[in-house]
């Protein structure tokens, strides 16, 4: 079945609520989770930004849409209470709750009106976003912008010349944190050594280890095991323990589980993870414009009992 959308985790909790006592946040959680049968992973997945748990943060929007509705109430932080109308809502034996059934409510509208107005992300428009929650609809929307950026970056690597690759690769491995200063990387990479080997780099900013560098500029092409398997052979004839494949084509599984057998440690980079590793590390990308999400501080609220 999977983790259910915010709005259908409204009417559970809004019943689990039905006898009138106050019940805990984690308590709240355990049982609703019991309810939809839902595995110990589903309850540990995180959203994409892999910030906080997808399954607590449906519930805790849940929670907080009802609250606006005035449906449920908090009396004390981390609690939940059903109030007369909520009493009023469970006792027309609704089948669902959600954004629709909410908007009856005037404070619920308005607090609607006041989301539109900026306050808060504007609600999704298609069948699908309608089951996410706004958080869930922004990181969608940056997700969907970030891949179309990555793909863009991938399309201009393949175009450019190897020599423009060969630096490219050096800006990467600088910034993330490899080779010490760019004029020491790039002396190392982009000389074509004995045995098939691109370059080495230093793995520290002290040079205490190194890494040996094989990067290839194909488009087309998918490299398979035996690329591999001689690149494997090249850090063999230096005594070499590490080494790093980067390519803007991709790898065969046979050629991952390859690497995933041999004592030596080898991380295969192909297209995909390169353009990723390029947006996160501030290469061949410039920022545009950043957006702080914030919430209400629960805890700034919260009086002594």
């Amino acid at each position: 079945m999977g983790i259910p959308d915010y709005q259908t985790l409204m009417l559970p909790l809004l019943r689990l609520l039905a006898d009138g006592r106050d019940i805990a946040v984690a308590e709240a959680r355990e049982r609703i989770a019991a309810q939809f049968n839902l595995t110990e992973q589903e309850r540990r997945e995180l959203v994409p930004s892999g910030k906080k748990l997808l399954y607590a943060d449906r519930l805790s929007w849940a929670t907080s849409y009802m609250k606006q509705a005035r449906l449920l109430e908090s009396p004390k932080r981390g609690v939940y209470r059903i109030t007369g109308r909520g009493r009023e809502v469970l006792a027309t034996r609704p089948t669902r709750i959600d954004v629709d059934l909410l908007d009856q409510f005037a404070e619920f509208r308005e607090f609607r009106e006041r989301a539109s107005a900026g306050s808060e992300p504007a609600q999704p428009s298609t069948e699908e976003s309608e089951r996410a929650t706004p958080e869930e609809s922004l990181e969608s929307a940056y997700q969907r912008l970030r891949k179309g950026i990555e793909r863009e970056l991938l399309e201009q690597v393949k175009s450019a010349s190897p020599l423009f690759f060969e630096r490219l690769v050096v800006a990467l491995l600088v910034r993330m944190g490899y080779g010490g200063s760019l004029r020491d990387a790039g002396e190392a990479i982009g000389r074509t050594g004995d045995g098939g080997i691109d370059g080495i780099i230093k793995e520290d900013r002290l040079g205490l280890d190194v890494i040996h560098i094989q990067a290839k500029r194909w488009d087309g092409r998918t490299i398979g095991r035996p690329d591999v398997q001689s690149f494997a052979g090249s850090l063999d004839g230096v005594r070499a323990k590490k080494g790093i494949f980067i390519t803007t084509s991709t790898f065969t599984n046979d050629a991952r589980s390859y690497v995933d057998r041999i004592d030596k440690r080898i991380v295969l980079i192909d297209g995909d993870m390169l353009a990723g590793l390029m947006f996160d590390n501030g290469v061949g990308v410039t920022p545009v414009a950043a957006y702080e999400i914030k919430r209400v501080d629960s805890d700034f609220f919260a009086e002594e009992q």
